[in-house]
């Protein structure tokens, strides 16, 4: 049994209760294999293989339609696998949206069991590339092509939380990922870290929920969480380790799971070929090691890949 603070369990209590089941676990993946060459679908098996028995989730989500073939490649794999896959479209430039676009006519459309939902864009709305109502005629767009999918967004959570995003809840959308990465925020496990992520959450969820006028209008997902292990970049008073990544997972990702919110953890494995970024403060990140496992899909030694069913709590 993973064990919560009272902090915790403040914020879970602030979370909805209406959720009648436990919450469903996902994993973002790459299109690329550790030397940087793109996925085939026997590489996409071999991920689904390790996903599948390490955490029992059967469900990943992606960026990019057409990034590496990966509708092409991704989907065959999943149907071989018992896999479903969110894909992504890519709305930031024109080309790049109708290049996704042709990739979900061209295999999306072909393999609809395979294909959970399709998120339109990946945080526009927080780089400002788009408006709310822009945006929306955007996941218009793609759902006219897919009518029985579910069509949606992912973006950070105070988007969602600070108004941004009411064009979008408003017009119905499907799918609503709300990112959430307390690291990111500058604070370190046993510092509030979870507390953060899960307030993060609440805070989206609630807005979502008000400007909707229902509790399940919209299906809504943590879109990604997560926290670099050892060798990562620390931000601030947030320190990579395997060990807070481990207590941010067990605490905060399976503590929302048995609240009945969906999460998608950032991300199935490491990705060595990424090459260094910069972040909003201006230094360098290293962004190779936010891997529940490995490049070579080993589990990491503490990593709580399977969820505890919680079933109470006390101070940790």
């Amino acid at each position: 049994m993973h064990l919560l603070s009272y902090a915790v369990i403040a914020a879970l209590a602030a979370l909805p209760t209406h959720a009648l089941k436990r919450g469903t676990l996902g994993f973002a993946l790459g299109t690329k294999k550790p030397d940087g060459s793109c996925k085939t679908t026997p590489d996409y098996k071999a991920d689904f293989d390790a996903i599948k028995l390490n955490t029992g989730s059967t469900l990943v989500r992606g960026y990019s339609a057409r990034d590496c073939n990966c509708a092409q490649e991704i989907l065959p794999a999943a149907e071989s696998k018992g896999f479903q896959v969110v894909l992504g479209v890519w709305p930031d430039t024109d080309a790049s949206f109708l290049a996704d676009k042709q990739a979900l006519v061209d295999h999306a459309t072909k393999n609809t069991d395979q294909v959970y939902a399709v998120t339109i864009g990946s945080e526009t709305l927080y780089r400002g590339n788009f408006t709310g109502q822009e945006l929306l005629s955007k996941i218009n767009d793609v759902k006219s092509i897919l009518p029985n999918t579910n069509v949606g967004t992912a973006d950070s959570w105070n988007k969602f939380a600070d108004g941004t995003a009411d064009a979008l809840i408003k017009g119905g959308v499907d799918l609503i990922l709300a990112n959430a990465f307390s690291y990111w925020q500058g604070k370190n496990v046993g510092g509030g870290a979870v507390f953060t992520y899960l307030d993060d959450i609440q805070r989206a969820l609630g807005r979502i929920q008000q400007v909707s006028g229902s509790l399940n209008r919209t299906e809504l997902w943590n879109g990604e969480t997560g926290w670099p292990t050892d060798w990562g970049t620390n931000y601030g008073a947030a320190m990579a380790g395997t060990k807070n990544a481990a207590t941010l997972y067990s605490e905060g990702v399976c503590g929302l799971l048995d609240w009945g919110v969906n999460v998608f953890y950032f991300e199935a494995f490491d990705e060595p070929w990424k090459p260094v970024s910069i972040g909003d403060n201006g230094v360098a990140a290293d962004e190779t090691r936010w891997g529940a496992m490995t490049a070579d899909r080993s589990p990491k030694p503490g990593f709580p890949l399977h969820c505890k069913q919680w079933g109470g709590a006390t101070s940790s």
